[in-house]
């Protein structure tokens, strides 16, 4: 990884520019091409060094409500499970943890109705009902950014 690669992870942490060629704008502030900031990217995304790269919104001001799931799931099941779950669009977050409630899942919904008729829907696919819903009560926002530089 040279500094280049290393300025451009720190740049896509902190703002993507908003604009019709946000890369095009990338590029000059790092002093390469347009086409150079979207290989590089692409190499990062197939060497699983980012997962992913989008907006991130304030979901509350747009008049969604937040829950945290957990479930008792089934080790040999987990990923089957994981599945059914993920198809949903309001999932943002899935993840194991080492408890008996092992599988915590993160909910956005509209409505406290929709959010009820989702949890309803996850427990009948999966014939688990030992799901514990945790609506959000106060709002944490944690911003991380890895500083990457030379090792």
């Amino acid at each position: 990884m040279d500094q280049i690669d290393r300025d451009l992870l720190n740049q896509i942490q902190e703002e993507i520019p908003v604009t019709e060629r946000p890369y095009a704008q990338m590029a000059e502030s790092l002093g390469i091409s347009e086409e150079e900031v979207i290989e590089r990217l692409a190499v990062f995304k197939n060497q699983e060094v980012i997962r992913r790269m989008g907006g991130v919104f304030d979901s509350r001001r747009l008049g969604y409500k937040g829950t945290l799931c957990a479930m008792k799931v089934p080790r040999e099941r987990i990923e089957e499970v994981a599945a059914i779950i993920n198809q949903y669009t309001g999932i943002t977050h899935n993840y194991l943890r080492r408890h008996d409630y092992n599988m915590w899942f993160t909910l956005l919904s509209r409505s406290l109705e929709k959010t009820e008729k989702i949890l309803a829907e996850i427990r009948r696919k999966t014939g688990i009902d030992d799901l514990m819903d945790l609506p959000s009560r106060r709002f944490f926002k944690v911003r991380v950014n890895f500083d990457v530089k030379a090792t």
